[in-house]
């Protein structure tokens, strides 16, 4: 797994989202934005992840700053997901995991003691240019969404 740099060029991205509609980095372009990545939607760690990223919602928009989630997910899982946590940012779908891969969010992990492969928890801030601000792997659900406002607010 290559991990990307601050600095790097985020790798561009077209997937469709809750609604089949596809959204792609040319979509931000000039805007500084956070993608996450996520294993699964309804899971505990990915629904407390998902719910604190919208508890400050208010706080992104104050900055300006828009959310994505990905997961492999399909369309319809990301509809019921977040009709039922009330969530307002697009999920989008990565059922290949290329967009996680080219991110260094899919690859080989640690779980329970195991090395499998699956998603690895990472959060990117894209400046307005389409370069890496901030990144991080191997993240901890609950407070990351505070992490990144944080950052962001600095």
């Amino acid at each position: 797994m290559s991990r990307l740099e601050i600095g790097a060029k985020a790798p561009p991205f077209a997937l469709a989202n809750q609604a089949g509609k596809t959204i792609s980095m040319k979509d931000f372009a000039g805007e500084r934005f956070v993608i996450y990545f996520y294993p699964a939607d309804d899971t505990p760690g990915c629904t407390k992840e998902a719910c604190q990223f919208n508890d400050g919602r208010a706080a992104f928009r104050k900055l300006g700053v828009k959310v994505l989630g990905v997961s492999p997910d399909s369309a319809e899982k990301h509809v019921a997901f977040r009709t039922k946590y009330g969530l307002t940012f697009d999920l989008l779908s990565d059922p290949e995991k290329k967009v996680m891969t080219s991110y260094g969010a899919y690859g080989e992990k640690m779980m329970y003691g195991k090395k499998v492969n699956g998603v690895i928890r990472s959060t990117f801030v894209i400046g307005p240019t389409g370069k890496i601000e901030r990144a991080w792997y191997g993240v901890r659900a609950d407070g990351h969404a505070d992490k990144v406002l944080a950052t962001l607010s600095s």
